[in-house]
C-alpha cells in the first residue's frame, strides 16, 4: 500500500512526506521517536504550588484569545479539576480555540500556583488520563502538526504486514519480531515495552548494515582486478625528485598501495589521513605507478575548487615525465567536454581530474586501471561503483580527511583495505590554539592586524547566515559589519555561505585564493582540503556549538605551509571540551575525545556518510552490539544463509547501487 492511501493523507501532508524523505510505508513505520514522555496524573493539591503537573480537567467556560503581539497569541480561559476551579493561560496555541468547547475534557501539563487558582499550560491534549502514559516524541517535520505524525503512523502500521527477524537470532538474543517492535517503539505502553523494542530495532539496523559490508567484503576478496608490471625502484626515483620528503605514514601508504596494485586482487583501500596530513602526494604517486604500468588513471573530487587545484599539483609533478594530464568541470561547455571525450577514449590522456563530470555516460576510457576518489563520504556507493563498471575492475583508491578512531574505522569500513596517515608533512608546524572569550576579541583583533601586515589571510566562522531575533549566535552578516567597523573600511573581506549560488562561492573562494580579499568570513562550508597557503590565522565563533571533529577540520584550513598558524575558539561559557583543541593537533586523537563527548553523530558530521545512516542504532552506545553483529553476520553470508531470505536477497540484488 502507497502512504497516498492512508487515511489522514491529503495532498499538503504527502508533499511534507515527500520532502522529509519518507516515501513508503517501510520509511514511516521506521520513522522512530528521539525521546518519551512519562505522563501520570496528578490530584491538585496546595503543596504542588509552583511544579509542574499533569491533570484530568473540563473546560468550564468560553475560551478568548488575545494577541500580545504579531505571530504571538495566549488562549485563556475556566477549567474544572477535581472539583478546583482554574484559570488556565497557554500561549502560541490559538488554534486549540474552536476545539476547547465547553464540557470537552482535557489533560493539561503546566506549573500550577495554588494561591492564585491558576494554571499555566505548556500542553493540552485532549481525552482524560486514567493512569500512567508513555507518549512518543518526534522530530517536527515542518508543516505537519506533531499530533498528526502519530496517527500517520498508526495508520502506516495497520496496513505493514512486518516479518520475524532471523528466527535462530530471535531465540539467541530474545528478540522480537519486527511488527511487535514498532508497535513497541512507537505506541509503548510501559517503558519495557520501549526497552525490547530498542533491543531488536538496534540489531536489524545494525544487522543489516553489517551484512552488506559483509557481503561486499565476500565479493571483493574473490574479484580479480589487473595486475600491473610496475618496479618500485622506479616509484623509489620519481619519490627522491619530488621537491619535499615523505613522512613515514606517507611512505607506508604508498607501499601499501603500492603492493595492491601489481597485486592479481583488485584494490579497495581507503586512505584515512588527517587534515593536512598529505594524502593527495599518495595518491599521485600510485597514480604515476598506474601510468608506469601502461594505464590510465582518473580522480574524482567533490568539488571544481577542489579539483582545480588538485589539477594544478598533478601538472606541477608529473608533467615532466611527459604525462598528459586533463581537467573536467561539470561547468565546462559541451564542446571542451565532448573534445575531452575523445581524447580520453582515444588514450590521449593519461590522467583525468575532475568532479561529478567524470561519472557522465558519455566518458568511456581506452584502459582505465586506478580510480581515486577525494573526500569519498560526499559520493555514493552508486557513483563509485559507476566509474567500476567503465572498464574491467580498476583499482579504486578511496580518500577521507574524516579522522575516524581506528577500531571503529576497521569495523565500519570493514569491506576495505584501510591505510592511516596521522603524521603531518616535513616543515609543518602544529596550529596554536587558544579559547577565548568575546570579551577578550580586542586582543584577537590585534592579532589579526599583526598577520595581515604580514600579508597573511584570515578566516572567520561563523555559525549562522542570518540574524535570529531569538539568538545571540554570531553571523556572517553581523561579523561583516564588525570587521568592516574595525580595520575602517580598508581590509578587503570576502563572505561565503550556503544560500551562495555555486559560481558566487567559487568567486569568492578564488578571490580569497589569489589574495584579493585578505579575511573571508564563512560558514562551515569552507572547502576540506582548499589550500591557501598564506592563510595563517583561523577565528572560530561560538565554538561551543560545534564538535570537536567539526572545529578541528575547520582548524584544518591554516597550517598548510612551513607559516606558524594560530585558531582562536570564540565561546562566552566555559566549555571544559574545547582544551581538548588547545593541547592536540592529533585529529584521530581528538575524534575519538568527541565519541566520549558527543557520540558518533558529530564526528560524521550531520550524517557525512551516506554508509552510515543510522535511525535508531548509535556507534558509541551500541559498539558492543555491533561487534557481535559483525560475527554474526559474517557466519551469515559464509554459509549462505541469506540465500533462504526474501529480505537479504533483494538487498544482494541491488547492494551495488544504494547506501
Amino acid at each position: 500500500m502507497n502512504i497516498e492511501h492512508l487515511h489522514g493523507v491529503g495532498e499538503k501532508t504527502l508533499e511534507v512526506l515527500y520532502k522529509n524523505g519518507i516515501y513508503t510505508i517501510l520509511d514511516l513505520v521506521n520513522y522512530y521517536p528521539y525521546r518519551y514522555e512519562i505522563l501520570k496524573p496528578d490530584i491538585l493539591d496546595p503543596s504542588f504550588n509552583d511544579m509542574t503537573v499533569t491533570i484530568n480537567a473540563v473546560v468550564a467556560s468560553e475560551v478568548k484569545i488575545s494577541f500580545i503581539r504579531k505571530n504571538f497569541n495566549a488562549l485563556r480561559f475556566y477549567v474544572l479539576s477535581n472539583g478546583e476551579r482554574l484559570n488556565v493561560t497557554i500561549y502560541n496555541r490559538g488554534f486549540l480555540k474552536r476545539n476547547l468547547t465547553l464540557g470537552k475534557e482535557i489533560i493539561l501539563t503546566g506549573k500550577y500556583q495554588a494561591l492564585k487558582h491558576s494554571f499555566v499550560a505548556s500542553q493540552i491534549k485532549f481525552g482524560v488520563l486514567r493512569e500512567m502514559s508513555i507518549l512518543p516524541v518526534y522530530h517536527s517535520l515542518n508543516g505537519l502538526k506533531k499530533g498528526n505524525i502519530s496517527n500517520i503512523i498508526k495508520s502506516a502500521l495497520d496496513s505493514y504486514e512486518g516479518y520475524s527477524l532471523l528466527p535462530l537470532l530471535e531465540s539467541k538474543y530474545n528478540l522480537i519480531s519486527k511488527k511487535e517492535a514498532l508497535h513497541g517503539i512507537h505506541f509503548p505502553k510501559c517503558q519495557e515495552d520501549v526497552s525490547k523494542a530498542s533491543r531488536t530495532l538496534i540489531y536489524e539496523e545494525l544487522f543489516d548494515f553489517m551484512f552488506k559490508i559483509e557481503y561486499l567484503k565476500s565479493l571483493k576478496d574473490n574479484v580479480k582486478g589487473i595486475k600491473k608490471n610496475v618496479s618500485f625502484s622506479d616509484i623509489l626515483k620519481f619519490i627522491n625528485k619530488l621537491p619535499f620528503k615523505l613522512t613515514s605514514d606517507q611512505l607506508k601508504g604508498v607501499e601499501d598501495c603500492f603492493n595492491d596494485l601489481v597485486s592479481s586482487k583488485k584494490m579497495n583501500r581507503l586512505l584515512l589521513g588527517d587534515v593536512g596530513s598529505g594524502k593527495t602526494i599518495v595518491s599521485l604517486i600510485i597514480m604515476y605507478a598506474n601510468y608506469l604500468a601502461g594505464f590510465q588513471g582518473a580522480f574524482l573530487a567533490p568539488t571544481e575548487i577542489l579539483a582545480t587545484q588538485h589539477y594544478n599539483s598533478f601538472v606541477s609533478l608529473l608533467e615532466s615525465e611527459g604525462i598528459h594530464i586533463k581537467l573536467i568541470l561539470g561547468s565546462m561547455t559541451k564542446r571542451e567536454k565532448d573534445s575531452i571525450y575523445k581524447k580520453v577514449l582515444n588514450g590521449e590522456v593519461d590522467i583525468l581530474i575532475g568532479t561529478h563530470a567524470i561519472l557522465n555516460d558519455k566518458l568511456h576510457f581506452k584502459n582505465l586501471g586506478f580510480v581515486v576518489t577525494d573526500e569519498q563520504h560526499r559520493f555514493g556507493v552508486s557513483q563509485r561503483e559507476l566509474l567500476s563498471e567503465k572498464n574491467y575492475q580498476p583499482d579504486m583508491l578511496f580518500m577521507s580527511a574524516t579522522p575516524i578512531p581506528r577500531t571503529y574505522a576497521l569495523t565500519i569500513y570493514g569491506d576495505m583495505d584501510t591505510s592511516m596517515i596521522k603524521q603531518k608533512p616535513s616543515g609543518r608546524k602544529d596550529v596554536i590554539t587558544s579559547v577565548k572569550k568575546e570579551s577578550e576579541l580586542k586582543t584577537v583583533l590585534l592579532h589579526v592586524l599583526d598577520e595581515l601586515k604580514s600579508n597573511h589571510q584570515v578566516y572567520v566562522v561563523a555559525p549562522m547566515i542570518d540574524e535570529d531575533e531569538e539568538s545571540d549566535l554570531q553571523n556572517v552578516n553581523i561579523l561583516k559589519n564588525k570587521f568592516d567597523e574595525a580595520f575602517h573600511g580598508l581590509v578587503p573581506i570576502g563572505v561565503l555561505h550556503g544560500k551562495l549560488k555555486k559560481k558566487e562561492k567559487e568567486m569568492v573562494m578564488d578571490d580569497f585564493k589569489n589574495g584579493k580579499t585578505k579575511i573571508l568570513i564563512s560558514t562551515t562550508v569552507i572547502e576540506v582540503g582548499v589550500d591557501v597557503r598564506d592563510a595563517t590565522l583561523m577565528i572560530i565563533f561560538n565554538a561551543e556549538r560545534f564538535g570537536l571533529a567539526t572545529l578541528h577540520q575547520l582548524r584544518g584550513r591554516v597550517g598548510r605551509s612551513d607559516l606558524q598558524s594560530y585558531c582562536y575558539l570564540i565561546c562566552n561559557s566555559d566549555i571544559p571540551r574545547l582544551k581538548v583543541l588547545e593541547n592536540s593537533n592529533d585529529g584521530f586523537y581528538i575524534s575519538s575525545k568527541d565519541f566520549e563527548f558527543r557520540g558518533e553523530g558529530d564526528l560524521f558530521g550531520k550524517r557525512q556518510s551516506g554508509d552510515m545512516t543510522f535511525k535508531i542504532a548509535n556507534l558509541k552506545r551500541d559498539y558492543d552490539i555491533l561487534l557481535q553483529v559483525k560475527d554474526d553476520a559474517k557466519k551469515f553470508v559464509l554459509e549462505h544463509e541469506y540465500l533462504k531470505y526474501e529480505k537479504y536477497k533483494e538487498i544482494v540484488n541491488k547492494i551495488d547501487f544504494t547506501n
